[in-house]
C-alpha cells in the first residue's frame, strides 16, 4: 500500500497552511467593518497586507471555483509517438487510447464526453489502467462506459489500488466486453504486426513471471499497470511501453511547481507525462477521475491519450 510520504505530507500542510493564512486574514478584515460598529467605533483604514491578503484570498475563491466547475469536465487529447524496429512490418502506425483513474460516480459526469472523444480518434485498442469507482453504487455508470468503450475499439483492462482494496468482491468487468488483463498476457494482431499486452494487478507481489511467460523474444510489449513505480523491473524486461495512471498529475498542482501529492514512491519524478528509460517508454496518464468529494482537480486536466506506434523512423 503506497500511503503520503514525508515530503509529499509537509508540502500538503505548507499548502494548506499558506491559503489558510490568506483567508483567515482575508475573514479578519471584512469583518472588522461590522465590529466597529457594533462597537460604534470608526472604522480604521485597511492596511496594505490586508489589502493584499483580500485580493489574493479573492484569486483563491475565483481558483477554487474554477477548480470545482471547470476543469474535471476539461478533458484534453495528449498525443505521443514513439517507433520501433519491432514493429518493422506495420502497414502503417497503430493508434493507442490510454485512460485511467475513471473514479466513476453513482451519476454520470464527464464519462460521455471521453466516449465521444475517445471515438473520434478511431483508435485501434483502447487501454485502461484501473481505478474504476469511487463508490461501489457507481457499478452501472462504470459498466455502461466500459460496455461503450469496447463497441470503439478492442479495449483492456487492469485494476488498480481501489478496485483491489475497496471492490475484491464485485463484478467490475463482466458483460461489458473489455478484457480483463489478470498477470498475463495476450497477443494482438494490428496493421500487419503483432503486441503483446502484459497486465497486472495491484499487488504487493507482482507476479512478472505468470504475466510475461508467454511472451516471446524480441516481440512488442505494453506493460499495463496501475502506478508507475514499476519502471525499473519493466526495464529488465524489455518492456516497450508502460502505461500507468494513478498519480492523478497531483489533481491540484501548481503552476511551474506541478503536484504537490502523487503517492508515488519516485514523489514527483514520474508525476505526469512520458519518460524514456533505457529500453523502456512510460506514459503516467493524469486520469479522468477525481478522489475527494467535492471533486476538485487544478492544473492537472482530466486527459485521453493517443500513443501512435510506428517502425522506425516514422512518426
Amino acid at each position: 500500500m503506497l500511503g503520503m510520504s514525508t515530503i509529499e505530507l509537509v508540502r500538503a500542510w505548507l499548502f494548506i497552511t499558506v491559503v489558510g493564512f490568506v483567508f483567515a486574514v482575508a475573514a479578519l478584515a471584512i469583518l472588522r467593518r461590522p465590529a466597529a460598529w457594533l462597537a460604534k467605533r470608526a472604522v480604521k483604514p485597511l492596511s496594505k497586507f490586508q489589502r493584499v491578503m483580500l485580493v489574493l484570498a479573492g484569486i483563491g475563491v475565483l481558483c477554487m471555483a474554477y477548480a470545482h466547475w471547470i476543469e474535471p469536465y476539461w478533458i484534453e487529447v495528449t498525443r505521443v509517438s514513439l517507433s520501433s524496429p519491432k514493429l518493422a512490418t506495420a502497414s502503417r502506425l497503430i493508434r493507442v487510447a490510454h485512460i485511467s483513474d475513471l473514479h466513476c460516480d453513482p451519476v454520470e459526469r464527464v464519462e460521455n464526453k471521453m466516449l465521444s472523444l475517445i471515438a473520434n480518434e478511431k483508435p485501434d485498442l483502447i487501454v485502461f489502467t484501473g481505478d474504476t469507482m469511487n463508490r461501489a453504487d457507481s457499478l452501472p455508470v462504470l459498466k455502461q462506459t466500459l460496455t461503450q468503450l469496447a463497441q470503439i475499439a478492442p479495449t483492456f483492462v487492469v485494476k488498480g489500488n481501489w478496485d483491489v482494496w475497496y471492490y475484491p468482491m464485485l463484478d467490475l468487468f463482466g458483460g461489458t466486453g473489455v478484457k480483463e488483463l489478470n498477470n498475463e498476457a495476450v497477443k494482438f494482431d494490428v496493421a500487419g504486426t503483432s503486441l503483446w499486452l502484459v497486465g497486472m494487478p495491484v499487488s504487493e507481489t507482482l507476479n512478472y513471471e505468470k504475466a510475461f511467460a508467454s511472451v516471446p523474444p524480441n516481440a512488442f510489449t505494453l506493460m499495463l499497470y496501475h502506478y508507475p513505480d514499476e519502471i525499473e523491473a519493466a526495464q529488465t524486461r524489455y518492456v516497450d511501453l508502460y502505461c500507468a495512471g494513478h498519480t492523478h498529475g497531483g489533481q491540484i498542482a501548481l503552476p511551474l511547481y506541478g503536484a504537490l501529492i502523487t503517492f508515488s514512491k519516485f514523489d514527483k519524478k514520474y508525476e505526469a507525462g512520458f519518460f524514456h528509460e533505457g529500453p523502456t517508454w512510460l506514459y503516467v496518464n493524469r486520469g479522468m477521475g477525481c478522489e475527494g468529494t467535492p471533486h476538485f482537480r487544478f492544473f492537472a486536466r482530466p486527459e485521453v491519450t493517443m500513443i501512435e506506434l510506428g517502425k522506425n523512423g516514422e512518426q
